[in-house]
């Protein structure tokens, strides 16, 4: 008799794709976690991870594929392309605005040297056009097909009337075209443009990560609807989520907190996940999700992307460690960029690994280049396109087989360079970062402990101010990496819980006096502080580096005993959610306009358009949840109606509805 055969209620399966590892669970309703496994995310080719860490859990169960009536997953890989300046390269096409606008929200930094394309045209705040002309855009396809990956369009209040954005989506692109309108109604057109932006770069990724779990599961024989987790820890179905990645930034940690609460229970809680590359952070009021109402912000972009009210760090177990050279001393530098572990590395390329680590610790001098070494991605050549001549040039001289560093380089010039090459996803750096630490002290012992001992060994020779060993050797190096981490996570929660209670702008982590208080450091003034809640630590690392957090926060951190998948526990347990809003206006007196999507209609009174307003965002919630992955879904309309009043004359201003469909998700017959 196989496990299956004593499951009273239907399987589901799971998936977690993070940064660094690929986590699955199978999980029934009545009987919880069935099993769990964990497998290294293989970046070059998702579906090696996914497959190694699925079939684990399948093996381990021992049940027949058709046991499994619905699969889903979360992902820190969009959160993470995010953090790291990572992504395609696009085109933004600027339909109404100039390129003073640029300048607003963060819109210019984000598109860096990716290609840009203003058009006239556009709408007012009633949704009346003007004249949409499309010359430069014309002229600029036959050189972007084979510059960019994607296109993204923004038009002037496209809110408010998304004709002129249509207009550029039926055009003969040839490419996949995102539209501002299609991610959110809120106004704000640079920010609107700024998630378009972002969303088109993260098309690729997505459509790799979907690709790969659908092909897994049809070489296992695996007949079930599969669901991706939302950056608010609702449910989309994997087509939803290949035309709107972007909402899968924070699909992970709101994934995470979906989990935290199912496994402890805890219902007031700060929620700190911390993984290979990033630490999310993040509160539980009354055991519910808090949605952030102004849009997630990642990498410090300001998305228009409803998600849960989220900090993420880049501070994880791969992150990058280096000096910061102080006149005294040399201070632990923690991420934010993610490294492959030298242990890790060394686990399929061992000789290349540590005859370059033994060669440099028999130089007499140091380098700044000591312990890093290069090598690609394994990513599909065509997202080299757009690369300069002197990145051409490094990335050739780049393999699949790691390069150090120091022989690599030939100018300081070519750092430069090589940071470009990262950031597009092309090539990763091989450093040592806290996971090798862990292998050091023997507290993690899953990659090889020589490598990652070497690079301690690297590191603790350098000098600080003073012309001081950094450390007296690898383990001395090894407990302040691991120590720097407990005392990093303790401060970003802080960090967090300040912005909550809205002292973000007046109390500093870096102020001497919180620095002391978290420290315990004794003085005149004898200062402490405490959270008035408990931490929940999740990730594979919480139990190693959230040990000492209690003296440091004031209270207590939990870790639940499957803290290790709660990512993917959560991408099983949680519902369809889907939402539509439409507006009713008064552009002049008399006349009511009602819109909602691609829907521009006009009426004679006010209730007549708000009848049809509520009857439209019925049928629009309820498709977008049918495509979103259920067809069971639960409607609830919301109103906010704006009046003003005027010499004691109350007048409507506009009025604002939303339809909310929920559900759970489909699953196999």
């Amino acid at each position: 008799m196989n496990a299956y055969a004593l499951q009273p209620s239907p399987l589901y399966l799971g998936i977690d794709t993070g940064g660094t590892y690929t986590d699955a669970v199978l999980w029934s309703e009545s009987t919880g976690i069935v099993a769990k496994a964990k497998s290294l995310t293989t970046r070059h080719d998702l579906a090696e991870g996914i497959a190694g860490a699925a079939d684990a859990v399948l093996s381990e169960a021992v049940i027949e594929p058709s046991a499994i009536k619905l699969v889903s997953m979360s992902t820190t890989l969009a959160t993470n392309a995010l953090v790291e300046g990572q992504g395609g390269r696009v085109a933004l096409v600027m339909i109404g605005f100039t390129e003073a606008d640029l300048a607003r929200n963060g819109l210019s930094k984000a598109l860096g040297s990716d290609p840009v394309i203003f058009c006239p045209g556009g709408h007012d705040v009633h949704g009346d056009p003007r004249e949409l002309v499309l010359d430069a855009l014309v002229a600029a396809l036959p050189f972007l097909a084979d510059t960019v990956s994607g296109v993204a369009v923004a038009s002037y209040f496209a809110v408010r009337n998304p004709e002129h954005e249509i207009a550029v989506r039926d055009e003969r692109i040839g490419l996949p075209v995102t539209c501002s309108h299609e991610l959110s109604s809120k106004l704000g057109g640079p920010r609107r443009a700024l998630t378009t932006l972002l969303n088109a770069r993260l098309i690729s990724m997505i459509d790799r990560l979907v690709d790969a779990t659908e092909g897994f599961l049809a070489r296992r024989g695996i007949v079930a609807p599969l669901m991706v987790v939302r950056g608010d820890g609702a449910l989309i179905t994997a087509e939803f989520a290949r035309a709107r990645p972007i909402e899968t930034i924070l699909s992970g940690p709101a994934a995470s907190l979906v989990g935290a609460r199912y496994m402890t229970g805890i219902d007031d809680a700060v929620v700190s996940d911390i993984g290979g590359t990033t630490t999310d952070i993040a509160v539980l009021d009354g055991g519910r999700l808090r949605l952030d109402p102004e849009g997630a912000t990642v990498g410090g972009m300001r998305t228009m992307v409803e998600a849960v009210a989220m900090r993420t760090f880049g501070l994880g177990g791969d992150s990058e460690v280096s000096l910061h050279e102080q006149s005294l001393a040399s201070t632990i530098v923690l991420g934010p960029r993610r490294l492959v572990p030298l242990a890790l590395a060394a686990v399929k390329h061992g000789d290349a690994i540590c005859q370059g680590l033994n060669r440099q610790l028999l130089s007499p001098n140091t380098s700044r280049l000591d312990g890093r070494f290069a090598l690609r991605t394994g990513v599909p050549e065509r997202l080299a396109a757009g690369l300069t001549v002197t990145e051409t040039r490094l990335y050739a001289d780049i393999s699949a087989i790691p390069a150090a560093l120091d022989r690599l380089l030939v100018s300081t010039s070519q750092v430069a360079t090589l940071n470009r090459l990262v950031a597009r996803g092309l090539v990763h750096i091989v450093g040592f970062t806290p996971s090798d630490a862990a292998h050091v002290l023997g507290r993690q012992g899953n990659w090889d402990p020589v490598a990652a001992r070497l690079g301690a060994e690297l590191f603790s020779r350098k000098r600080d101010g003073q012309g001081h060993r950094v450390a007296k050797g690898a383990e001395a190096f090894s407990e302040m990496v691991l120590a720097a981490v407990t005392r990093r996570s303790a401060e970003v929660i802080l960090e967090s819980v300040f912005a909550e209670d809205g002292l973000e702008g007046g109390v500093s982590v870096a102020n001497p006096l919180v620095q002391r208080a978290v420290g315990g450091r004794g003085g005149m003034a004898r200062l402490s502080i405490a959270l008035d809640r408990p931490v929940i630590g999740l990730g594979a690392s919480a139990s190693l580096h959230f040990a000492g957090l209690p003296q440091l926060i004031g209270n207590e951190c939990s870790i639940a005993e499957h803290a290790d998948v709660a990512n993917a526990l959560g991408a099983v347990v949680g519902q369809v959610r889907m939402s539509a809003e439409a507006r009713v206006s008064q552009p002049e007196i008399g006349l009511f306009r009602l819109n909602s999507g691609e829907r521009l209609d006009d009426y004679d009174t006010k209730d007549e358009a708000m009848a049809a307003a509520e009857a439209h965002i019925r049928v629009l919630a309820a498709g977008l949840a049918e495509r979103a992955g259920t067809d069971q879904a639960r409607i609830e309309i919301a109103r906010d109606i704006r009046v003003a009043t005027i010499e004691g004359e109350r007048s409507f201003v506009e009025a604002i509805v939303v339809a909310t469909a929920t559900g759970r998700p489909r699953i196999a017959s």
